[in-house]
């Protein structure tokens, strides 16, 4: 049976990385028989140029990354004797952010969006693979935040839209719909930019700017 550090391995040679894992417990609304259920995102630097080069960027059909995220994760499961899982596809969704804060490696954030050990802001969850063996997991890290002592997350967004009270979804699409939105637009959230873990992470702009034109649809 696999342990942590060949689903890591297997991961990385696919570009993606162990963003958490827990053992689940009723309430967690983990598939049934799941002992051990681990978070896959984006292993950085080199995912961007790595995943525009597959075939599910070059073919035009909609929606490339949730397909190059299905393609390589369902094999991941297949190798490893796991059960994938996507947060695309529904409804029904699964429960990433719930499963996000159970892994011990992500946090609510000041500005209440996930903040990630190690993407910081930047987090996001390709799939998750659960395994129906207890896998020995590291010990939980702590909230990047808690060393942040300027939170700059708290006065980045132009508008106000994103701060400590919450998200004002229609100011920021009317924000983006402005010519001072292209910034966001290109570059990605100014919020999730301003966090210095984001920062530190490697994550290209052009990546950014394809999350905010789905987004921004």
């Amino acid at each position: 049976m696999p342990g942590y550090a060949d689903i890591e391995q297997a991961a990385q040679v696919q570009h993606l990385d162990i963003f958490g894992g827990f053992h689940p417990v009723p309430g967690d609304n983990a598939p049934s028989g799941t002992e051990t259920l681990i978070l896959l995102g984006p292993r950085e630097p080199g995912f961007w140029p790595a995943v525009t080069a597959t075939p599910e960027f070059q073919d035009s059909a909609p929606d490339p990354m949730d397909r190059w995220s299905q393609r390589v994760i369902d094999q991941l499961a297949t190798d490893l004797g796991a059960t994938p899982l996507y947060p695309f596809g529904g409804p029904p969704f699964q429960p990433f952010i719930g499963w996000a804060l159970r892994s011990g490696r992500a946090w609510s954030s000041p500005v209440t969006l996930l903040v990630h050990d190690r993407a910081g802001l930047f987090v996001s969850y390709r799939g998750a693979l659960a395994f129906d063996h207890r896998i020995d997991l590291p010990p939980p890290t702590s909230t990047p935040c808690d060393t942040c002592a300027e939170r700059p997350c708290l006065s980045a967004c132009p508008v106000g839209a994103l701060d400590s009270a919450g998200y004002d979804l229609n100011a920021c699409h009317g924000y983006l719909n402005d010519a001072a939105g292209h910034g966001c637009m290109s570059a990605g959230c100014a919020v999730r930019r301003a966090c210095p873990q984001s920062q530190s992470y490697g994550r290209m702009a052009e990546q950014s700017a394809f999350h905010m034109a789905a987004f921004h649809r």
